[in-house]
């Protein structure tokens, strides 16, 4: 094992990429948790123009395979100068139809209308419902939801491999792969590393299964 270690921090900066996976997994993460609330909760609670068409869009994309994204994603990054940058990475895919679409069930079933109506009546505006009445009442499916995006950020192999030109900007599943496209590729190298690498995701799940399983069943049993 000592010498797969020396091996995999000879072949690359091994540690510098966990750091890059880590930035870029909880940067996305928690904005993912913030613009998913706010989008399921005003397709949830708002009335306005084009609403059921929007939602309806948005649900459509869903059936749309992400590949067929990647040029116009590419072409966006470029045009926008956000290539070979981690923002690049986790920005486009912070408001997720999938994520939006539980928070809005959870929403719909579990928040009660005369809730909010009785904040608004105190003379609270809607950020100030939206944060001090709602946010506290999402943890549950917010939990689901971090467990959701914490996973795809961690995993995003894809998007960095189109965008990341520097090997110090490389997120670990990239590093990992360009180590297998040496000579004489040092397996036990690889999977040393894969292996040190689930255990952030691995940890986080554990913590965090609790509030995935009562989001889930939350918005299943009351819808």
């Amino acid at each position: 094992m000592f010498e797969n270690y020396a091996l995999l921090t000879e072949a690359l900066p091994f540690w510098t990429s966990m750091m890059n996976s880590i930035q870029v997994t909880v940067l996305g993460t928690v904005t993912s948790i913030l613009f998913c609330a706010m989008g399921g909760y005003a397709f949830a609670v708002y009335t306005f123009r084009g609403k059921n068409a929007i939602f309806a869009t948005m649900l459509a994309s869903m059936m749309v395979p992400p590949v067929l994204g990647l040029i116009p994603y590419y072409l966006i990054i470029q045009f926008l100068g956000l290539l070979d940058t981690h923002l690049a990475i986790w920005l486009p895919f912070t408001a997720t139809p999938v994520a939006i679409f539980l928070v809005r069930q959870y929403v719909v079933a579990s928040i009660p209308r005369e809730l909010l109506e009785a904040a608004r009546i105190d003379g609270a505006g809607e950020f100030r419902t939206f944060f001090t009445i709602a946010l506290p009442l999402m943890k549950p499916v917010l939990g689901t939801v971090g467990i959701i995006q914490f996973v795809f950020f961690w995993n995003n192999f894809l998007t960095p491999l189109i965008v990341l030109t520097s090997d110090d900007k490389y997120v670990v599943t990239l590093a990992l792969r360009t180590v297998q496209g040496l000579p004489n590729t040092p397996w036990g190298a690889v999977m040393l590393g894969t292996t040190i690498s689930i255990i952030p995701i691995v940890a986080f799940y554990i913590f965090s299964s609790k509030q995935m399983i009562a989001g889930l069943t939350s918005g299943a049993v009351k819808g």
